[in-house]
């Protein structure tokens, strides 16, 4: 039985499905990420600059916007680089730094969501970082405690439950709901309490609903996938199934609300109407 001080690299084998395409998947990726870019900086810039934009919830979806730029940062470069590699490892350091990376992404994206929902905005904004910062530093200490077996992953990025399923030890300290579902409900029937905020949220129910079930259906693939995935999938479906919570939601929470908030479709509107002339 080797201990965790012995584990150095992990190995990624959800990669050897993608070597006969790795110039094509490689595009695909950069082109991806490049539209990612693209369209939550400028929502990012429209919100800044715009000073009629100034308000509690647009500074909440500014809030979305840098956070997807924050998780696809974190997994975008290493994944273009390894589709053009031979060797498909990542340290141990690595690793854990990804799983905070990634599930903290998923965390504040429901928080902001949630917030945007919320009546009292400015009371609770801390949260919408600090809480699920938290939440994920207690998941990768439990992560990094275990003493593990293997170092063999079959996924093309490292996450929690494919580390824990390497373990020797106990895992049940592991096995937590997360609590940042807990909060999202509190916040949610808390600002359904008050005639202010159910106007609120009937306001911004159709683009926060579609953002968030855009959010919770890519997650729910890939948490079905982790926990009950089956051999007889390919895995070029697998890997498309780990990733889309970080292809889907960057690009379309942004559409989303530039296409139905109707002040930033109108400043996005000017702004395109003012480069044609």
């Amino acid at each position: 039985m080797s201990n965790i001080s012995s584990i150095v690299v992990f190995s990624l084998s959800g990669f050897n499905a993608t070597v006969n395409y790795r110039v094509t998947l490689f595009s695909l990726t950069l082109l991806t990420y490049c539209v990612i870019l693209a369209v939550n900086v400028s929502l990012i810039l429209i919100i800044i600059l715009d000073k009629n934009l100034h308000e509690p919830m647009y500074i909440c979806l500014c809030n979305l916007f840098i956070n997807e730029l924050y998780g696809t940062a974190g997994f975008f470069p290493k994944f273009a680089f390894d589709l053009l590699s031979d060797v498909h490892v990542i340290s141990y350091v690595g690793c854990l730094l990804l799983i905070f990376v990634i599930y903290s992404y998923v965390n504040v994206d429901y928080f902001v969501l949630a917030l945007v929902a919320y009546d009292r905005y400015v009371a609770i904004f801390g949260v919408t970082w600090l809480v699920p910062l938290c939440c994920e530093l207690i998941v990768v200490t439990l992560a990094s405690r275990l003493k593990l077996c293997g170092s063999h992953i079959e996924k093309i990025y490292c996450e929690n439950w494919a580390v824990v399923k390497l373990a020797c030890s106990s895992t049940k300290a592991n096995n937590i709901l997360d609590c940042f579902l807990f909060s999202y409900v509190r916040l949610v029937k808390s600002s359904l309490k008050s005639r202010e905020g159910r106007r609120k949220f009937t306001q911004t129910c159709v683009p926060n609903l579609l953002c968030l079930l855009n959010v919770s259906a890519a997650v729910l693939f890939d948490l079905m996938y982790s926990r009950y995935g089956s051999a007889a999938v390919p895995q070029s479906v697998k890997n498309f199934m780990t990733i889309q919570f970080l292809l889907i939601p960057p690009i379309l929470n942004p559409i989303i609300y530039g296409l139905i908030l109707t002040k930033i479709r109108g400043r996005v509107k000017s702004l395109y109407l003012q480069c044609k002339k």
